[in-house]
């Protein structure tokens, strides 16, 4: 453990993962650490591959299915003030990974910067939202790939670059900006009135509230919609609203959601995802993929 004094950042031992993830559910982590900034990052990657300990990064943890039995080494958190940064260059935002994107789109509102709307209501970060190319489907597709122009990253060597949009694929629910640890972006977004940025962001919100469960925890959307369709129309059709599985059932507003109902376990949700799976692939012989990371 003397490898701890070599870093400026937090770090917590056995800290449980399930009031660090949007599902409230997770066991504990070995090593739970906050770096500073890219120097401790660089020393905690060192240190991993010498100690030879897992190394994993979380941000608000809203997509994320955590093993009730936690998770052996270390769990990287980015939420110090560096990894916190936004500013503005013209119509160029600069985002550091650990900023919410609530954040993000109130300091692109009050400036009258448009274009980041569609992430309204979207409970994660900057740096998760890239990872995953969070967005949306409906009433049209957008992505965060869309406002990309650069992203800082660091490999899993201690080497920082910066990638420019031409640099990074972009994908339904995934980007190659996932093999490496995200620091920051710049998104291009466009001047607009307030007001009318205000209206767009509301529209979001409301349609979100309308169509997906919000009241009780859960990781948002479990499967990718496949290429013919809507996953929570497939999984309504097998009649799966509502089922169970210890404490954690599919909700009955939105089919794709699976919620914490009063203590769940990663076991409960992981036994309901195999259930749909197996029902949706024997009804209609489509093979549904998790849109949530899962650790085990």
């Amino acid at each position: 453990m003397s490898w701890r004094k070599s870093l400026k950042g937090r770090i917590s031992l056995n800290e449980p993962l399930s009031k660090h993830t949007a599902f409230k559910i997770g066991g504990p982590a070995e090593f739970f650490i906050e770096p500073e900034g890219p120097g401790d990052i660089k020393t905690l990657l060192r240190i991993s591959k010498k100690k030879r300990l897992p190394f994993f990064i979380i941000g608000a943890g809203s997509n994320l299915l955590v093993s009730d039995k936690g998770i052996k080494g270390m769990v990287v958190r980015l939420s110090a003030p560096y990894f916190r940064k936004l500013s503005r260059e013209n119509e160029s935002v600069y985002a550091a990974s650990g900023i919410m994107l609530n954040k993000l789109l109130a300091f692109a509102k009050e400036r009258g910067l448009s274009g980041a709307e569609f992430l309204a209501g979207i409970p994660g970060t900057v740096g998760g939202a890239l990872a995953m190319n969070a967005g949306v489907t409906r009433p049209a597709a957008r992505s965060i790939g869309d406002l990309v122009k650069e992203v800082k990253v660091m490999d899993r060597e201690g080497n920082i670059k910066a990638l420019k949009k031409k640099d990074i694929k972009f994908g339904y629910r995934e980007s190659s900006l996932s093999e490496y640890l995200i620091l920051s972006s710049v998104l291009i977004l466009k001047k607009q009135d307030k007001r009318k940025i205000e209206e767009k962001m509301r529209s979001y919100l409301e349609r979100r509230k309308s169509t997906q469960e919000l009241m009780k925890p859960s990781a948002g959307c479990i499967f990718k919609n496949p290429r013919s369709g809507s996953a929570g129309r497939l999984i309504d059709l097998c009649g799966m609203k509502g089922k169970r599985a210890g404490g954690a059932q599919v909700s009955r507003k939105h089919a794709n959601f699976i919620l914490n109902s009063g203590r769940a376990k990663a076991k409960d949700v992981l036994k309901l995802m195999d259930s749909i799976i197996e029902k949706v692939e024997a009804e209609f012989n489509i093979h549904l993929e998790p849109e949530i990371k899962i650790w085990r």
